[in-house]
């Protein structure tokens, strides 16, 4: 009996040229919602997040005139799928302000089950308690199993369970590349 290999397609969802434009135009979003920019910080969720802060911190910075606070957040002891990991993968959680009564925007790559930016809410919650957060994600490919919707979208795609979107950024692997792999 032959062995069969499953074979990955994939289909390019956004070129570098295209994450620029989403991105600046989220920036652009997140400004005019938020009129007073001094009480607004990024915390990015490991592991793609804290580089979509830092770009999302230089286009606001460019829009408002002053630099936006800027964090990384880790949810791995947060999840609430730690009994069916052997280990969790442990990230860098770096907040280096003062989070009570500011409009904390948290910062994801995908949003999908709405499990991860949950662990980044109760997470949040040992450094204090915000004014209000917000929820910026460059996909949402829907099929939450909770109630959480993002506040700003890069865009949405629909996607069937068995299908991934891999989010590639040049500060990790050299390219800035949005894909969906079909399996």
């Amino acid at each position: 009996m032959p062995n069969t290999v499953k074979k990955t397609t994939s289909r390019v969802l956004m070129t570098s040229a295209e994450l620029r434009r989403v991105l600046a135009r989220l920036a652009h979003e997140i400004a005019e919602r938020n009129g007073d920019s001094s009480g607004v910080v990024l915390i990015g969720i490991q592991r793609r997040g804290p580089y979509l802060a830092q770009r999302l911190g230089q286009a606001l910075e460019a829009l408002w005139g002053h630099a936006v606070p800027i964090g990384t957040l880790d949810v791995g002891m947060h999840r609430d799928d730690l009994d069916r990991r052997l280990a969790p993968e442990i990230f860098t959680t770096h907040i280096p302000f003062d989070v009570n009564q500011k409009t904390v925007v948290l910062v994801d790559d995908v949003l999908f089950s709405g499990r991860t930016t949950r662990a980044a809410l109760d997470s949040l919650n040992d450094f204090g308690r915000p004014q209000r957060v917000q929820l910026a994600v460059l996909i949402d490919r829907g099929h939450r199993e909770l109630p959480i919707q993002p506040d700003f979208v890069g865009r949405e795609v629909d996607t069937t369970k068995s299908e991934r979107i891999e989010v590639r950024l040049r500060e990790e692997s050299g390219e800035d590349l949005v894909s969906l792999e079909v399996l």
